[in-house]
């Protein structure tokens, strides 16, 4: 008998009945990693990132009730957020003496996760509808106005609760761009991590249903009949030259955004100079699927209660959705603007695709598109705005970055 009860004290159960009040927090936090995994699975949110991230979650909440905390150590993950933790720099004390979660989250602590994410985007992107019409870029680059807009508002009415690195950390969810919105939080504010990422991939998740309401409001039902003039053919050479010659530029231009964009037009070359068939068939497939399962469950393991069921918490969902709101619309409303100047006149619905979420906002912007005129195409168009979406938030990223890093 006296074994019996020596072993149920070695289980969660036993923890569990015995610090339940104690504990309430974590259970709550595993009834939303249920939550989430209902959501990626049945709803299909996002699924490939959003199951991962939920079952992280999962681990992480249910550590507190194991007397053997195996997938990680809470001294070890309070060094991931202190950088004046003496292990925060050793990496061979986490090695040693870490657990699983412990050494993926190397990878987030590190940022290589993020940059390999692009990588894989870089090989599954075709710049062509950016290259063939310029004026996209502008498109994409008034999206960014969530994220500064944002940021100025956690600054002004949030001061106390988030200081500076914490507001851009929260402001880069107006890109719709989770790996960056990964990659500037775990450079300026890791502390919010967890609530970060999920509000990131959420709203991206809801595009279909944030964005057309928003469409509709700022435009007429004319201008969502505009029928763009067909897109001109791209040359090999253009797509050779495009992703070395953004490397370049935006390098010597924002330097912090060299690893995002670096990784992301690497990729792209490898795809477009034609000679790269095995690299760009890995990042597309073998390297982005397993990065994006490492991501998942590091990421997710960053949301425990003490993180999470807090005041922050809720202000950073209400400020994300803002965000990809003032981005939505920024796009949009330039696009408008274009159209007095422009002889060929833009469809202002494809300025909404001007967030990184891609091809999603595209879609949408072809959806609603079609709904007002069943013989209008704008997904490529679209595509130009959204690809440049991508560069512009990883840009933004890079001067949040060099201002508040």
């Amino acid at each position: 008998m006296s074994e019996v009860i020596s072993f149920a004290k070695t289980t969660g159960f036993w923890q569990l009945f015995g610090s339940i009040g104690q504990n309430w927090g974590s259970l709550v936090m595993i009834a939303i990693s249920l939550l989430l995994l209902w959501l990626g699975i049945k709803k299909q949110f996002e699924p490939l990132l959003l199951v991962g991230i939920a079952f992280g979650m999962l681990l992480t909440n249910l550590t507190a009730f194991t007397p053997n905390d195996a997938m990680y150590h809470t001294d070890l993950w309070a060094a991931f957020m202190d950088h004046n933790n003496p292990a925060y720099h050793s990496f061979g004390t986490i090695m040693s003496n870490g657990g699983l979660l412990d050494i993926l989250y190397i990878g987030v602590k590190t940022c290589l996760y993020p940059c390999l994410i692009f990588v894989g985007i870089g090989a599954m992107t075709d710049f062509e509808p950016l290259i063939a019409n310029p004026k996209s870029l502008l498109l994409g680059a008034a999206a960014q106005i969530g994220i500064f807009a944002t940021f100025i508002s956690c600054v002004k009415f949030f001061p106390s609760m988030f200081p500076q690195e914490a507001a851009a950390s929260i402001g880069i969810i107006g890109g719709a761009d989770g790996p960056t919105a990964i990659y500037t939080t775990s450079r300026l504010y890791p502390d919010l991590l967890g609530p970060i990422a999920v509000a990131a991939y959420s709203y991206m998740a809801l595009v279909p249903v944030i964005q057309p309401p928003i469409m509709k409001l700022l435009t007429t039902k004319k201008e969502r009949n505009i029928i763009m003039k067909p897109l001109r053919k791209v040359s090999k050479t253009e797509k050779i030259i495009f992703p070395i010659a953004v490397t370049i530029v935006v390098s010597l231009l924002v330097p912090s955004a060299t690893p995002l964009i670096g990784c992301l037009m690497l990729g792209n070359l490898w795809k477009e100079s034609g000679v790269c068939d095995r690299l760009c068939k890995t990042a597309q497939n073998e390297l982005m699927n397993i990065v994006t399962i490492f991501l998942g469950i590091s990421v997710g393991a960053t949301a425990t209660a003490e993180a999470f069921l807090n005041g922050r918490t809720l202000a950073i969902m209400c400020m994300g959705v803002i965000a990809f709101g003032l981005g939505s619309a920024g796009g949009v409303l330039l696009a408008k603007f274009m159209n007095l100047f422009t002889k060929n006149k833009v469809n202002p619905l494809i300025g909404s695709a001007g967030v990184s979420a891609v091809p999603m906002a595209a879609r949408v912007s072809q959806s609603v598109g079609q709904k007002e005129n069943p013989s209008n195409f704008l997904l490529m168009h679209a595509m130009g705005p959204n690809v440049a979406g991508v560069i512009g938030s990883a840009i933004a990223a890079g001067v949040l970055i060099s201002l508040f890093g």
